[in-house]
């Protein structure tokens, strides 16, 4: 290629050669879920369900590879992509956290279910307290987007619907806040 064209395609000192690489590798759920009970553990798997916010999926990414989650899914379109600023957010955890790309999660959650992994959905909207929850078991965890929660077709898939319990008069926490509680809420019960 002509160094005018290399040129073009960057301004640093490139010595001949440019190349292009994703920020991270994808895996998939069907990859994950084996390898984790293969080292006779129950896994717990995040499900990003419409999660638009790139520093607040940085912040679960860095939340849930610290707490050693298995995995995060995602969707193909409509949520957060990994983009510098969401790498920078996670503090590196997007390079080292299983993350699946799924068309749909709704496809995730079947996967799953047939899996032996009970879903359940995080929202203001249940009755459970996840407290009163048992995650001794092989878990999936859905969350939901910023403003409008878990979307009608995640919940009515999901096997429970639990809720954080809120005192104060504002109606919800941010959503990387409320995985970080339940996601050691299922630590604590683990351990």
């Amino acid at each position: 290629m002509p160094i005018d064209k290399l040129n073009r395609l960057t301004r640093r000192n490139h010595q001949g050669v440019v190349c292009f690489i994703a920020p991270i590798s994808y895996t998939s759920l069907e990859d994950i879920l084996p390898f984790v009970y293969e080292k006779g553990k129950d896994p717990l798997i995040i499900l990003l369900d419409g999660i638009t916010d790139v520093r607040n999926f940085g912040a679960i990414a860095r939340t849930a590879e610290c707490a050693g989650v298995d995995g995060l899914v995602i969707p193909e379109k409509g949520g957060a992509r990994v983009t510098a600023d969401a790498i920078k957010t996670s503090a590196g955890a997007l390079s080292k956290i299983p993350i699946c790309k799924t068309k749909s999660i709704e496809s995730s959650i079947s996967v799953l279910k047939e899996n032996g992994v009970q879903v359940v959905a995080c929202s203001e909207k249940g009755e459970k307290s996840l407290y009163d929850f048992e995650f001794n078991k092989p878990t999936a965890l859905i969350v939901g987007a910023e403003d409008t929660g878990v979307s009608d077709s995640c919940l009515k898939m999901a096997d429970d619907v639990i809720r954080i319990p809120i005192k104060g008069e504002i109606g919800s926490l941010n959503v990387s806040v409320a995985v970080g509680i339940v996601i050691y809420e299922a630590i604590r019960q683990r351990a």
